[in-house]
């Protein structure tokens, strides 16, 4: 068998035909793994018919969906490389990730037309030739209908003509320069993320799993892919709401599945939660930011488990987690190192440091990145002797046990999306009454963090609100500042970096939301 991320799924179509693969979670759609492999089928061939070549990128502007996890799969069996699309983004920041990655088709969900309506008015912005709409209605004049582009190809297996360390899909993180980086994974790092994940998880068959993270994000593509592997059902919300959660936990006897902590804690303002039944519902994993020890207590509680995840969009996913069964005696920690995964804390030089000293977290496996697409340098920086430098600061305890202290990046996590200052601070320098601008996230209840502005002017007319309007549909919403703080100097050090511990400690107070 070919190490082709597509033919998990053909082989688990022919393990467990008639086994239910994929659920709307209003129970609009539901598909056995037969007529997911199929649908996937027809999907790759007609892009074999419409001229698509093995390494050719299509892009994914869609929310979480059928269409979504059939076009990974069909994409990944004949060769071509997905490109993952955050549909927050406004049409600037995805210009710049189309024409960075050489995206040549793109797949788009109705929500979108206007701005891919946007995008493909501005040319040779980017490269894209062919334009697929998913609609119930007719397509934009520029688009053709997905469905019946899909429809017209043979359910046959096409050709596999990708294996191993072709690449699979390019993700964008955000950039500490500004600049999205994108991630490249191949079949083979793919294939050990999902491999490391089954095999430190602990999964009950029949499993139904909760997929309510966005499916381009990591944290919920490699567990879909987990979830073919382990023949378990993908239950799968097309956009987060908490009281539909519970519905769905008891409507479609939920077993287990992902969100970040924001999602839980929102679950459990839901008033009168109790009365939904959650009886079948053993574990939530958890990570993508902090997670209170409160949280850990109260679903343990309920007689749910809590698996804290860390990991990276880097590692394809896995680094270290938690189990249930220790998440009550090590509240505070992440903890340890998943199958098929090296972790260390170490020095400035790489060099692993005592237990219960603190360093940067450094990771290997087989599912680590290959590189930054386009980004030699920066991969260099990363990747050193086949160890991952996550700028993560944390400490090991004598168990193997990992917390995790800080960041040495400035990365913001809002509501478990990476917000970087840099990108902001940036934007933020172009307003004609803005002499320099510093980015920090701020404790929020809501969120985990919002970014807070702060503000040196050189208008004295310049309020707050100006500055919040000026952001406005320049940035997605969840980078936008929510507060702006004016100083009349950012502290910096003697070669000019801004002291950002400094700032958190001028502004050390919880955001309004």
């Amino acid at each position: 068998m070919q190490n082709n991320l597509g033919l998990f799924l053909a082989k688990r179509a022919f393990l467990s035909p008639t086994r239910e693969a994929y659920v709307e979670s209003d129970g609009s759609l539901r598909l056995t793994y037969a007529e997911l492999n199929n649908r996937c089928n027809q999907l790759a061939n007609s892009f074999v018919a419409a001229g698509i070549a093995k390494g050719d990128r299509v892009g994914l502007l869609l929310m979480n969906s059928s269409e979504f996890m059939e076009s990974y799969y069909a994409l990944a069996k004949i060769g071509a490389v997905v490109v993952p699309l955050n549909w927050r983004l406004v049409a600037d920041e995805l210009e710049f990730i189309l024409k960075d990655s050489g995206t040549t088709r793109l797949i788009f969900d109705n929500e979108f037309v206007d701005t891919v309506a946007e995008l493909n008015s501005r040319g040779d912005k980017t490269d894209i030739h062919q334009w697929l709409q998913v609609t119930d209605g007719d397509a934009a004049h520029f688009a053709e209908h997905y469905r019946s582009f899909r429809d017209a190809g043979d359910s046959a297996e096409p050709e596999i003509t990708a294996s191993d360390h072709d690449m699979l899909y390019i993700m964008y993180t955000s950039g500490t320069t500004g600049l999205p980086k994108g991630v490249v994974h191949t079949h083979h790092t793919s294939i050990w993320g999902l491999l490391t994940i089954g095999g430190t998880a602990v999964y009950h068959d029949p499993e139904r799993y909760l997929a309510c993270l966005p499916m381009f994000h990591v944290g919920a593509l490699t567990p879909l892919a987990v979830n073919v592997y382990m023949g378990a059902t993908s239950v799968v919300m097309r956009s987060f709401d908490p009281v539909s959660a519970w519905q769905v936990i008891e409507r479609e006897k939920i077993t287990s599945g992902l969100a970040v902590p924001a999602m839980l804690n929102f679950m459990l303002q839901v008033p009168d939660y109790d009365r939904f039944d959650r009886s079948t519902l053993k574990w939530m994993m958890t990570g993508a930011a902090p997670v209170p020890p409160s949280l850990v207590e109260q679903y343990s509680s309920m007689g749910i488990g809590i698996q804290q995840v860390y990991g990276l969009t880097e590692t394809c996913g896995p680094a270290c987690l938690m189990d249930a069964e220790n998440s009550l005696k090590h509240p505070a920690s992440t903890g340890k190192a998943f199958f098929h995964t090296e972790v260390k804390i170490a020095d400035d030089d790489g060099n692993e440091v005592p237990r219960g000293t603190a360093g940067e977290v450094l990771v290997k496996g087989e599912h680590v990145m290959v590189e930054y697409w386009n980004r030699p340098d920066a991969t260099q920086e990363t990747i050193k002797d086949g160890w991952l430098y996550t700028g993560d600061v944390a400490i090991m305890d004598d168990e193997g046990f990992v917390t995790i202290q800080d960041r040495i990046k400035d990365m913001i996590i809002s509501g478990g999306e990476n917000v970087y200052p840099a990108e902001i601070e940036g934007l933020l320098a172009t307003h004609p009454g803005i002499r320099e601008a510093a980015v920090i996230g701020q404790e929020s209840e809501r969120w985990g963090e919002s970014p807070l502005a702060i503000v040196v002017r050189s208008d004295d007319a310049l309020s707050a609100a100006d500055v919040l309007e000026f952001c406005q549909g320049k940035l997605a919403r969840f980078k936008q500042p929510q507060v702006v703080e004016f100083v009349e100097e950012i502290p910096r050090n003697p070669s000019g970096k801004i002291l950002k511990r400094v700032l958190r400690e001028q502004f050390d107070r919880h955001a309004p939301i």
